[in-house]
Formats: C-alpha cells, structure tokens, sequence
C-alpha cells in the first residue's frame, strides 16, 4: 500500500528537542520534494520547511527558521524535521506531503505535537 506516515510527535517541554519522521511506504521519496505543514488549534495550516527532490535546497517559514531543521536520509526513503528550542506556539498537528511533477501528491496522516510544562 502506497502512503505517507508520520511520527515522532509527542509531548515535549518548551526548549526541548523533538524529531519528526516522514516515512514513505510502497514507494520511495527519491526525487520527491517533501514538504512539512503544521496546524495549530484553531488555527489555517501552515507552511513550516520543505527539502527539494535533490535534497539540496531547503526553505523555511519565517517562524521556525534557525530553530527546525529539515534533512533526508541518503536513501531518500525518510524526510526528517529536527525541532529545537520548540516553544508553546508550536503545538500542533504536523503533516507532511510528498509532491514530484507528474506523480500524484501524497500526504500523511498527521502526528501531534504538544509543547507544555
């Protein structure tokens, strides 16, 4: 079967560390870029990293620059998110989306994250 899954998400403390994995089943993400969203409650999603096919290129949203960091394995099979110095206003529902011209768009079924002491 053909899918996108995240994990990864958890409970953390604001100023902890988190990493998200975005894992292709059935089919491989080489050349696929691979993108990370994330919706806060009630709150649009929002666009937060994305990884080109190649890997290397890499763009961030203002609000996690310098703090999330996104990386694919060599095997281009997973799409990392390393999440440092998360604060509270990351909570949230976390996806991820797969998208190669040509091929059909694919997207995971969300992990959660909560930020909280």
């Amino acid at each position: 079967q053909v899918r996108l899954v995240e994990s990864g998400g958890g409970l953390v403390q604001p100023g902890g560390s988190l990493r998200l994995s975005c894992s292709a089943y059935g089919f491989t993400l080489s050349g696929y870029s691979v993108t990370w969203y994330r919706q806060a409650p009630g709150e649009e999603r929002e666009f937060l990293a994305t990884v080109s096919g190649s890997g290397d290129r890499t763009n961030y949203a203002d609000s996690v620059k310098e703090r999330f960091t996104i990386s694919r394995d060599n095997a281009k099979t997973t799409v990392y998110l390393q999440m440092n110095s998360v604060k509270p206003e990351d909570t949230g529902i976390y996806w991820c989306k797969a998208a190669q011209v040509g091929r059909p768009v694919y997207w995971g079924q969300g992990t959660e994250v909560t930020v909280s002491s």
